[in-house]
């Protein structure tokens, strides 16, 4: 795939899936570690459910949905920050980002069979707002998603419209947008290897995993070197450059405490 086909589709639809990015015998050692943490984790109780709380959630599953989660996998397990520097990942998203590429941080999700959580209508910028708005997000699948199992769900180019008023999606007071049904956005399955790229200003959600099998997917958060979340945010914020470098790295920005 040509660089600028990359850049020029994720630039009108909001997102851009690339097909195959970790083939099978990596990514058999990603879903065994996977696997692994989920279930260290689901025997925590915890750690147990972190379904969104709300209205919108409310209308969405009745009260009642699982989703299984926990940042920055890569802190568990080596197999996980090896992925996340994998030659082939790393360019394609070189494509969108640019050289400089930064880690902000990453999330483990399990969908459980049946009873798997949706994710209301939202962007999420407001949880870690950057300076030049040019956060993206990666979502690795590790099994084949499709509506059934609750793959996301995106409106084509709504990044376009910029910051949207209460579209964090969770929390109490959070109401959905009659513009951006959920049931209205486009969605995008993919196969396991895949890795779907959205801008964190795109309109997105998920429905409930319906299906028999769980949904698996770890979804990396990332910006450029040029761009930095704004001050004053309380997100896990890792500034880990993958590639190239963080432009704005320092003793004081990255924890130097002498």
């Amino acid at each position: 795939m040509n660089p600028q086909n990359v850049k020029k589709i994720f630039d009108h639809q909001s997102y851009y899936l690339a097909p195959a990015v970790f083939e099978s015998k990596q990514l058999e050692s990603m879903t065994d570690s996977f696997n692994q943490i989920a279930s260290a984790l689901s025997n925590n109780e915890q750690a147990n459910n972190a379904r969104w709380s709300g209205e919108q959630m409310d209308a969405l599953d009745g009260g009642e949905s699982v989703v299984l989660h926990t940042h920055n996998i890569q802190n568990y397990s080596g197999v996980w920050t090896q992925a996340f520097m994998s030659e082939r990942f790393l360019d394609i998203t070189e494509k969108i980002l640019g050289p400089d590429i930064i880690l902000h941080h990453s999330k483990l999700f399990l969908k459980p069979p049946e009873i798997g959580a949706p994710f209301p209508m939202h962007q999420d910028w407001e949880h870690f707002p950057s300076q030049q708005d040019k956060m993206i997000a990666a979502v690795i699948h590790l099994t084949d998603t499709d509506e059934a199992s609750g793959c996301l769900r995106i409106y084509p180019g709504s990044h376009k419209a910029g910051r949207l008023d209460g579209m964090k999606g969770e929390g109490q007071g959070s109401k959905a947008r009659p513009e951006y049904p959920l049931q209205g956005a486009t969605p995008v399955p993919a196969k396991a290897g895949d890795v779907l790229f959205f801008s964190y200003l795109a309109v997105h959600g998920s429905t409930i995993n319906t299906s028999k099998v769980p949904r698996k997917t770890v979804l990396v958060q990332l910006h450029p070197g040029d761009d930095r979340v704004e001050s004053g945010n309380r997100h896990t914020n890792l500034k880990l450059a993958l590639r190239g470098r963080n432009h704005f790295a320092s003793r004081h920005v990255m924890g130097s405490i002498r």
